[in-house]
């Protein structure tokens, strides 16, 4: 299978390298295209963005970097269109990924969420859009299954 990997920070770096490797044990033919880091490059993944140069922290500097934040959705827009994986995984970084998942589901894309962002602690109504834009989601920490579940927005799946 072909995967497409987005992972905004180290320790999603670090979860999707993780990942990665067992996808491998699993799929010795796997091949793997990637924003994220050293890490992920490690494991044989083709690095197209650093997670370094996607790292926009407070209101004043994602207001600074607004037109590069829009370039780097289109960017990665295109290159999924032109990886054509068989799954985009998407790692946390929801401002981002829930960007891009919407587009992938559009296109048709499977989209698998794992490690959750924390929309429980904050953004509650983002459980909605996730409900929308992606096909699975794989919960890391007990109570996010709990929280998914509640409402009947889909079934999470623990790890």
């Amino acid at each position: 299978m072909k995967y497409y990997i987005i992972a905004g920070e180290a320790s999603g770096d670090l979860h999707a390298s993780n990942l990665m490797k067992e996808l491998r044990k699993l799929d010795s033919e796997s091949s793997f295209r990637c924003w994220g880091g050293d890490l992920m490059k490690a494991q044989g993944a083709e690095l197209v963005k650093h997670y370094r140069d996607l790292a926009f922290m407070g209101f004043t500097e994602v207001l600074m970097n607004i037109r590069t934040i829009f370039k780097n959705i289109d960017f990665c827009k295109s290159d999924i269109l032109s990886y054509k994986p068989d799954v985009l995984i998407l790692v946390d970084y929801p401002g981002f990924n829930l960007r891009i998942a919407e587009f992938a589901k559009e296109q048709g894309i499977k989209v698998f969420y794992y490690i959750s962002p924390q929309i429980w602690a904050w953004k509650q109504s983002r459980v909605h859009k996730i409900k929308r834009v992606v096909d699975k989601m794989f919960v890391i920490l007990p109570f996010e299954k709990e929280f998914y579940e509640k409402d009947g927005i889909f079934l999470p799946i623990s790890l």
